[in-house]
């Protein structure tokens, strides 16, 4: 069995501009998944289920993108 000792980043060293990058790039991606997501729970959604809801077909996109109505 192998093992890896990886060492720990100090509390005082800040983060590189790559590891920054990286970071932003893996946020980025998740919230495009979320909201990706919404807007397929809400497009299929029938024209009723939506006016139940308050929102039309043409709220979809900005709801999933602002989760809420703007107007």
């Amino acid at each position: 069995m192998t093992s890896t000792a990886l060492p720990r980043l100090r509390a005082d060293v800040r983060p590189s501009g790559f590891v920054e990058f990286c970071t932003a790039l893996f946020e980025g991606i998740v919230e495009a998944r979320e909201i990706h997501a919404r807007y397929d729970r809400l497009s299929s959604l029938s024209n009723a289920e939506l006016a139940h809801l308050g929102l039309t077909r043409q709220d979809i996109a900005s709801v999933a993108v602002n989760g809420r109505v703007v107007r």
